[in-house]
């Protein structure tokens, strides 16, 4: 098995990361927060938005059976690649839509990816493409948020109408242990 990291920020990580466990070959998806400057951030203090970190997920993939193009294609799917640091109600910079890439060959995929998509939305798209930089686990408290709390107002409204519609999207891309 080869196996492979992507590093994504497209919102509120429980949305992402809720979706990614369904992916069929994702080995792990963890929430944390990357591109800032301050160490060892605390959600308090990226929530305030004056870290300068994203929200992210990071996921371990088998590229045998996912790769890292439809692992892309999902996320230009699942969140609005063309709203400026928000997605919905979510604003500041922790939300923007952010690649943080791992190599050159993630990086040029991306570029493609970026440039495709830019023909489906109907606004430009602002998704940042960034080297991947030091990466913090989230608290614990955040892992497998929308496993462990379905029925949460934020879950409710906004992470399982994104759930559903990568369901239905991608209905035969979906773990068939998890969904």
């Amino acid at each position: 098995m080869a196996t492979e990291i992507a590093t994504l920020g497209g919102g509120c990580f429980w949305c992402l990361e809720a979706v990614y466990q369904e992916l069929k070959g994702v080995e792990q998806v963890e929430s944390g927060y990357t591109g800032g400057r301050v160490p060892n951030p605390t959600y308090e203090q990226v929530c305030e938005g004056t870290t300068g970190h994203a929200e992210v997920v990071r996921i371990t993939f088998d590229t045998d059976v996912v790769t890292y193009r439809e692992v892309l294609e999902i996320f230009f799917t699942i969140h609005d690649p063309t709203t400026l640091n928000r997605q919905g109600n979510d604003v500041g910079t922790q939300y923007r839509s952010v690649i943080y890439y791992h190599s050159p060959e993630q990086q040029d995929t991306a570029k493609h990816v970026i440039a495709e998509m830019a023909n489906v939305w109907d606004a430009p798209i602002v998704t940042e493409l960034s080297p991947a930089e030091i990466y913090y686990k989230a608290e614990e408290y955040h892992q497998n948020y929308f496993r462990q709390h379905p029925l949460q107002g934020y879950c409710a409204f906004v992470v399982a109408p994104k759930v559903a519609k990568f369901r239905k999207t991608f209905s035969e891309r979906i773990n068939s242990k998890v969904g």
